[in-house]
């Protein structure tokens, strides 16, 4: 008779481990992009960002073909695609526009109650977030403008703390660097984004999930999903992981991870919706649906935009594709939960794709989601005890 051998944990680790890019070819095609978006872009940030981030990546692509080892090219391209350009804006005082909204936000917070403008006019005055978003722009409102108080680093801040977090210890420093180098993450480190601790946030709510601890990821995901609608889709994937457990105590911990993260957003967001009804769902709701005079300018040429730009009731069409595939991951989840955390977070980078793609209105740096999942999947080996239980179930057949 056959026997099959297990692998141990340290196999399922060496296995289910991925590397990263990071040869000189990877590096020359961030200089490429970065240098490119430098030379076509209309934002100034965006210019200084680019002219300076492609010396980085140059110097980190000589680097890397000299065959320096990843713990001295990964620096090296932070260096140059993230800390000087940001030193640079915070010298120009140049930011992304979102660094102003959630500055404006955080004033009208502590004055009015609410994050949110009574009369927004044009959509500058918008701000489509969700009210926790405003407290990255505590500090400037309560000090006053610096470089310290800047809501860039802050948002930037608590992304690359929430992230390392939800990483092993002892294997945080490699996927942390490069996912800083990274262009899409580099780039609204330097300039401002406020998807970077949203993303972080879900990303460690679904590491606490695949520990089994429901409350902790509750509680990260609670978190985020006070600062913009797109951690939301994060809790239903979490609940999925943590039902997959066979123990009863990994199913109640669904429950308080369902409860925790309901109380915690509830909490965060309610007070500032019943403070002024008709400015939160103006804000939050009609702004980024197109529902308002002002129109959003966060579009690109992805599929959702073009088909309701340029094809007859385009627009239903996209929502019902959107819808579709939002149908198709919860399926996906009901039949074949994740059995890990890194499973749960491909998963859910697919389902965020998707949206991204078929959303009416998006834009190119929404990618961030995807991409700083998809990342953190590969960087974190699975959790040894699931996918040996998995293992053990194949082999048993």
């Amino acid at each position: 008779m056959a026997t099959t051998a297990l692998p141990t944990p340290f196999d399922q680790q060496r296995r289910t481990r991925r590397e990263l890019p990071g040869g000189p070819g990877w590096w020359s095609f961030c200089a490429a992009a970065s240098l490119a978006l430098a030379s076509f872009t209309s934002l100034g940030p965006h210019r200084v960002w680019g002219a300076v981030g492609a010396l980085g990546y140059a110097a980190a692509a000589v680097l890397a073909a000299r065959g320096r080892p990843a713990p001295a090219v990964g620096p090296a391209a932070v260096t140059g695609a993230v800390v000087l350009p940001l030193v640079v804006l915070l010298t120009l005082d140049r930011a992304q526009l979102e660094v102003d909204v959630v500055a404006r936000s955080a004033v009208l917070l502590l004055t009015d109650g609410t994050p949110y403008a009574a009369h927004p006019l044009i959509p500058e005055d918008f701000t489509p977030y969700l009210p926790g978003m405003a407290a990255f722009g505590l500090p400037e409102a309560v000090a006053g403008p610096g470089p310290l108080t800047d809501p860039r680093l802050w948002m930037g801040a608590a992304f690359l703390a929430a992230f390392a977090y939800a990483l092993p210890t002892g294997s945080r420093r490699e996927p942390l660097l490069w996912v800083a180098a990274c262009p899409l993450v580099a780039l609204p480190l330097a300039v401002g984004g406020v998807d970077l601790p949203v993303v972080g946030l879900m990303c460690l709510g679904l590491a606490e999930a695949g520990r089994g601890r429901g409350g902790r990821a509750g509680l990260w995901l609670g978190l985020a999903a006070a600062l913009k609608w797109t951690a939301w889709p994060a809790l239903p994937v979490a609940l999925a992981l943590l039902a997959a457990g066979s123990a009863g105590d990994r199913r109640w911990a669904g429950l308080r991870c369902a409860f925790v993260a309901l109380l915690t957003a509830a909490a965060l967001v309610l007070p500032a919706a019943w403070r002024d009804p008709g400015a939160f769902h103006a804000h939050v709701i009609a702004f980024p649906l197109g529902l308002t005079d002002a129109v959003s300018s966060a579009a690109s040429p992805l599929p959702g935009r073009l088909l309701a730009t340029h094809v007859p009731g385009g627009r239903t069409l996209a929502l019902l594709l959107l819808a579709v595939s939002a149908l198709l991951v919860a399926v996906s989840l009901f039949v074949r939960p994740p059995a890990t955390a890194p499973d749960a977070a491909l998963r859910l980078a697919v389902g965020l794709l998707l949206a991204i793609a078929f959303l009416p209105a998006t834009r190119f740096g929404y990618l961030v989601h995807p991409l700083v999942l998809a990342v953190w999947a590969m960087a974190r080996p699975s959790d040894a005890r699931s996918t040996l239980v998995r293992d053990q179930r194949k082999a048993m057949r």
